[in-house]
């Protein structure tokens, strides 16, 4: 695939040339937390253009995690500030900043197995549906209004991933690969303007990576979003990411496109060690 180039925007920020003429949809500045005496993140800033496909990526223990946690104020900052468009997410809630428009996966699949597929990503749209508690009680016009077009939209999103043939099945049920696409579709059902992936590609065969990669690219022409992403798999983060984040002990050391990050002397040396003097 050929990459858009990166442009400077007037912050002198590198993003996506498309994504030029509009505001970022990410914009994080000199982000910080300590637990205790002990500083996981420090000086963390990112911008992310409004569909641009990006990439978090580092060692183990590098904070990739830490700060999807900080993002969507799972942890609350010790110092710095994340604008969501052009809103501060400070003093937000988790299910609040969801609903601005940050959706997120996880490491570890967190599906209801023994709910069915359809129901899983149901569940992802609580946001659009307003039937309350009495209506789901008396069963009423709008509860019955609601439900039917929570079936269909939930129907729509499987389809974007060939899964609607699997609506009825237990989620637990799945292949390991479907139900990491399961759990992007629920993530989806969000509505995000931002979507999190933290290591989608973890457990998968080749092929099924292969096939990540094309999703995820379709995910973000279908809906017209942003994607970061953390992964282990450099063939997919080089494959598909146009700007590439690199953290190390709670920093980041190096920013740029796959071909910079790739040689990059600071990113080679963090994943690989410093060679001793002979």
């Amino acid at each position: 695939m050929t990459k858009p180039k990166l442009v400077a925007i007037p912050s002198n920020i590198l993003i996506p040339e498309r994504d030029a003429d509009k505001s970022p949809i990410l914009d994080v500045r000199h982000l910080g937390i300590d637990f205790g005496g002990l500083t996981a993140v420090n000086e963390f800033s990112l911008t992310i253009g409004k569909t641009e496909i990006a990439g978090l990526i580092g060692p183990n223990g590098a904070g990739k995690t830490t700060v999807f946690n900080l993002l969507t104020n799972v942890y609350n900052p010790t110092r710095g500030s994340i604008l969501l468009g052009d809103v501060d997410t400070a003093g937000k809630s988790t299910a609040q900043v969801n609903r601005m428009g940050i959706g997120r996966t996880f490491q570890n699949i967190r599906l209801f197995p023994h709910m069915s597929v359809l129901d899983n990503v149901k569940i992802g749209l609580h946001n659009r549906i307003q039937t309350n508690f009495l209506d789901a009680v008396t069963h009423c016009f709008h509860f019955h209004s609601d439900e039917k077009k929570a079936n269909e939209q939930a129907y729509s999103l499987l389809s974007v991933f060939d899964m609607q043939d699997k609506a009825t099945v237990p989620a637990g049920s799945l292949p390991y690969g479907a139900q990491r696409r399961l759990e992007i579709v629920r993530a989806l059902a969000t509505k995000p303007g931002i979507l999190l992936l933290d290591e989608p590609a973890a457990g998968m065969n080749p092929a099924e990576t292969a096939e990540l990669m094309q999703n995820i690219q379709k995910i973000r022409d279908t809906f017209q979003i942003a994607i970061l992403l953390i992964e282990h798999d450099m063939r997919l983060v080089m494959g598909i990411c146009e700007g590439i984040c690199v953290m190390n002990y709670g920093k980041v050391i190096a920013k740029g496109t796959p071909d910079e990050i790739k040689n990059n002397p600071l990113v080679i040396e963090a994943y690989l060690g410093k060679k001793e003097a002979v």
